[in-house]
């Protein structure tokens, strides 16, 4: 019997970045090269595990709005059309690089890795990447859980409580439609936990949450055992609480995993290098130089004289770190199972575009540690939140403290001086909604269609990504235009709601350009 359980988690969310109207916008190559280098290689080595009768455990949220644009025709078409580029690209690059020996063997590893990912994407599962995930659940690997709707920072718009619900129905509606289950856990945005929410998560029939770890312990009373067991509030709700110790080896910018000299440089792509009539075909459609997924280097250290990438030592490396990870794993349940009357569970958690993104070699990391915890120990075993608690389902009573995993460990990225002017939209526009959805009782046709799109408007103006982006001061005028786009939006189809006069070629319009939550009902905001 295992002495302790690692609970793996990741988080995968991206903004919706639809735009049918045009291929100017830069934003959508997010989604494409989430694909390409996160979503498809964590499939590649779920299917090559189950292949090998590896038994892992994974537990993966999918955000409502990540779910839509992976079922999205027009996304999907986009998506397809960008990965083919980029095997066009490689082609380029093995005839280009012909006389220099390092530089032709990468344009031919990532010539055959775009094939096979072209396979994956096309062939096996007819660019809808959902089905895949779906597959592994189903199978028992995965457990994928819930979100709120447009990933919105639920204590600073909970100022009308309906909200916040609306959020949580509205992720757990989307959740359901792609999984055809209900889900027993919620990925809270940016872990970010009121007691407030209690009420509608109950409502809805979640079990669990994840916190950072201070949302634990922090806790009242003080749990006895940490964050190496859950604990369950006064209401009900599970919380299981960010390991530091694992989650640092990985996340830390100094000593994690993902600096080592012999990994893929990700600020070196050709990109930014090639020559502009060269590379033209491949960057943004808005003449922009962007990253193309072709990169040539390894991190090789401080220094801007970086060498080439060598992909059999970056394995190497990755095999050595997902036995030391393995390991310190062991240790870690050692030194804590003989004080604990439960066997300890580990609860690693991770921003799922880490793993193949920022840190290319990442999913052939994951499926090293999970061969070697399969194979090479039998200290503790893969494990995922629902099994954890029919197993243990005694759990210390505690009324988890306010928290999130931002900087600092609160609010203070989704509020500061920069981004605060959005707020009062956001409750302006929530208070109207809650007044709409309760008068308007008996809508027309045409009324409940625009009242849908209000409440459509409401949940993208709120995503917490927006306030997120100009924080971090990348693509701030983005942020600034989509939440004006959508507030702007909402405002002028309540007028129109008010004046019993709805334009319905303006309504088409946006509908179309915001698609999402098909199957929305706006008086959720009136219960």
């Amino acid at each position: 019997m295992a002495k302790g359980y690692l609970n793996f988690v990741l988080h995968a969310h991206l903004p919706y970045v639809r735009h049918p109207e045009s291929e100017l916008y830069m934003e959508e190559r997010w989604l494409f090269e989430a694909i390409t280098e996160t979503y498809i290689p964590l499939i590649k080595y779920f299917q090559k595990l189950v292949d090998e009768q590896i038994p892992f455990r994974i537990t993966m949220n999918i955000s409502a709005p990540l779910i839509t644009m992976l079922t999205d025709d027009i996304l999907q078409e986009r998506s397809l059309k960008y990965l083919v580029e980029r095997l066009w690209l490689a082609h380029k690059e093995i005839r280009r690089t012909k006389g220099h020996n390092d530089l032709n063997n990468l344009a031919k590893f990532y010539y055959y890795r775009f094939v096979e990912q072209y396979k994956i994407f096309k062939r096996e599962y007819n660019c809808n990447l959902i089905t895949a995930f779906k597959k592994f659940q189903d199978m028992g690997y995965l457990e994928i859980i819930a979100c709120p709707a447009t990933h919105g920072f639920l204590p600073l718009i909970n100022i009308t409580p309906n909200v916040s619900r609306a959020q949580i129905a509205n992720g757990i509606k989307v959740y359901e439609e792609a999984f055809g289950r209900k889900p027993n856990g919620m990925w809270l945005s940016e872990c970010a936990y009121i007691p407030e929410l209690e009420d509608a998560l109950n409502e809805f029939g979640i079990k669990y949450i994840f916190l950072e770890t201070h949302g634990i312990t922090n806790a009242n009373p003080t749990p006895i055992y940490g964050t190496l067991a859950p604990i369950i509030s006064p209401k009900g709700i599970v919380a299981f609480g960010r390991d530091l110790e694992s989650s640092e080896q990985v996340w830390s910018s100094i000593t994690g995993y993902p600096g080592h000299p012999n990994y893929r440089e990700f600020y070196k792509d050709i990109g930014y290098e090639a020559d502009w009539e060269y590379i033209k075909p491949f960057v943004a459609k808005s003449g922009h130089r962007v990253d193309t997924g072709l990169k040539y280097h390894r991190i090789t250290g401080k220094t801007d004289f970086k060498d080439y990438y060598h992909p059999d030592w970056a394995k190497e490396i990755a095999e050595e770190q997902a036995d030391h990870f393995m390991h310190s794993r062991i240790n870690q349940i050692n030194n804590s199972a003989s004080k604990m009357v439960i066997p300890p569970i580990i609860t690693s958690q991770y921003d799922a575009e880490l793993y193949g993104h920022w840190w290319f070699e990442g999913p052939y990391w994951i499926y090293m540690l999970f061969k070697k915890i399969h194979y090479n120990q039998d200290t503790f075993e893969l494990i995922t939140p629902s099994e954890y608690l029919s197993k243990y389902p005694n759990i210390q009573v505690s009324e988890p403290a306010i928290s999130t995993w931002g900087a600092h460990g609160y609010s203070e990225v989704w509020i500061n001086p920069g981004n605060d002017y959005m707020y009062r939209h956001l409750h302006a526009a929530a208070e109207r909604m809650v007044y709409l959805a309760r008068c308007i009782t008996k809508p027309t046709e045409i009324e409940r269609k625009a009242l849908n799109q209000c409440a459509r408007e409401l949940l993208l103006a709120q995503s917490s990504d927006w306030p997120f982006i100009v924080t971090m001061n990348t693509m701030v005028e983005y942020a600034h235009k989509r939440l004006k786009d959508h507030i702007g939006r909402f405002n002028a189809l309540a007028d129109m709601i008010d004046k019993h006069d709805i334009n319905e070629e303006y309504l088409e319009d946006i509908s179309y350009k915001d698609k999402i939550f098909p199957n929305i009902d706006y008086s959720i905001y009136a219960k």
